[in-house]
């Protein structure tokens, strides 16, 4: 059944019933407080291996709320992080973020085995040739992998895709065809309503594609983008800001808002009482300029507290080591060194409304702007559990660069190109 008419859903004019209204706007915008969220969830834990979650705020000196969420028998990352302006907000978060994995683990949804010349005389596919490639792809219109079935917001229209770009299954063997294209949670998302999770979902897709766009301009295009720290007026921004300074951090900030016009941000923190510990980085995207700041804020603590607690399991050991902290050393001095405080974030337009419905559309208006014209979406959701949770796909974006097999799309090479 189509997520957009699922029965327990009440009629638009039943404002009161609508579950697509924001109803928690603190620190992020969700249909439920986080307190509720949490409540809600930790009933359905044990049937989804969650194990603990753990307060692990303690373990640095800033005060931001992190935790992690453990999953054991997991088949990608047995341990997930979460975080927010409060307790509550990073249970919520920590939580989601194992569950959507569990789903995406964990798919019963049918699939096609096929070639893209077999399976393309039949089925409605995706557009492959815009779906973000790995190094060493072996894609060839004649290879057989597994097919999903997902839907394309844009036209209403049922669109496969590669399954590859769609579990996190990370066991071995992978599944026949895979290596072609990225293999990353990328676009998973939860919420407490389909539509929450798939404004989620595509903001969190739009905010790859802007930092990897960012990450390939000059240094003196990237400077410019520095955010005046002193312009923000967000009181919950500003509360991370205030714990960060008096924890005795150097903060940078730069807007990475792309072409598509929905704010994002990046941010990273330093430790100067011991220049030689780890720093953080985090990235953000929202329609409202404060959440996505806020996100790119609260991510930067949740890296740098992962790192001092060493339980994220995809954390090589190679990381800890004098080497690998030199180079991040020295590359983040060079990001400081490069940075230029002159934007204003009272200048980033807030693109935000009322419900997630409305939101929707606005994404997907700002993505069809700029050519984007699939947006597909996966539903993952199980009825045992009734979490919605969705995958997005949007052929056309870049993919997450902060990994050695990614290859850059069309938008990054255009962007090369204009550099000269």
């Amino acid at each position: 059944m189509d997520w957009r008419h699922r029965p327990e859903q009440s009629p638009p004019d039943r404002l009161v019933d609508r579950p697509d209204l924001k109803r928690h706007l603190s620190g992020t915008h969700r249909a439920a407080h986080p307190s509720e969220t949490v409540m809600r969830l930790l009933p359905l834990c044990a049937e989804m291996g969650i194990t603990r979650v753990a307060d692990v705020t303690g373990l640095d000196r800033i005060g931001v709320p992190v935790v992690m969420v453990c999953r054991p028998n997991a088949r990608s990352l047995a341990v997930s992080q979460g975080k927010g302006v409060d307790l509550d907000a990073a249970r919520a978060s920590g939580l989601m973020e194992a569950i959507e994995l569990h789903h995406a683990e964990h798919i019963e949804l049918p699939l096609r085995l096929g070639s893209l010349a077999q399976l393309e005389r039949s089925l409605d596919l995706a557009d492959v040739s815009r779906l973000a490639r790995v190094a060493g792809n072996r894609f060839a219109p004649n290879l057989e992998m597994l097919w999903i079935e997902g839907r394309d917001l844009v036209s209403d229209e049922p669109r496969w895709l590669p399954y590859e770009c769609v579990h996190t299954n990370f066991t071995l063997p992978f599944p026949t065809g895979s290596g072609c294209f990225d293999f990353s949670s990328n676009g998973l998302a939860s919420g407490n309503t389909h539509e929450e999770a798939l404004c989620h979902a595509i903001c969190e897709v739009i905010e790859r594609d802007a930092t990897t766009l960012w990450n390939r301009m000059p240094a003196r295009t990237r400077a410019a983008t520095g955010l005046d720290l002193g312009s923000v007026g967000d009181g919950n921004c500003r509360e991370v800001l205030a714990r960060l300074r008096c924890a005795e951090f150097e903060i940078a900030a730069w807007e990475t808002t792309s072409d598509v016009g929905v704010p994002a941000f990046f941010c990273m923190i330093t430790d100067r009482r011991d220049p030689a510990s780890h720093h953080g980085i985090g990235a953000g995207s929202h329609l409202a300029p404060n959440i996505a700041l806020l996100r790119a804020l609260t991510e930067a603590v949740q890296v740098r507290t992962t790192y001092i607690s060493g339980t994220r399991d995809d954390l090589l050991p190679v990381e800890f080591g004098e080497r690998q902290r030199a180079a991040r050393r020295q590359g983040a001095a060079r990001l400081m060194s490069e940075h230029s405080p002159i934007r204003d974030f009272a200048a980033v337009a807030d693109r935000s409304l009322a419900d997630f419905s409305s939101d929707l559309a606005r994404l997907i208006e700002r993505l069809r702007a700029v050519g984007i014209d699939e947006v597909v979406a996966v539903d993952l959701s199980k009825e045992n559990f009734r979490i919605p949770v969705m995958r997005v796909v949007i052929p056309g974006l870049e993919a997450p660069d902060d990994h050695d097999a990614y290859v850059p799309g069309a938008r990054a090479r255009n962007l090369l190109g204009a550099q000269g």
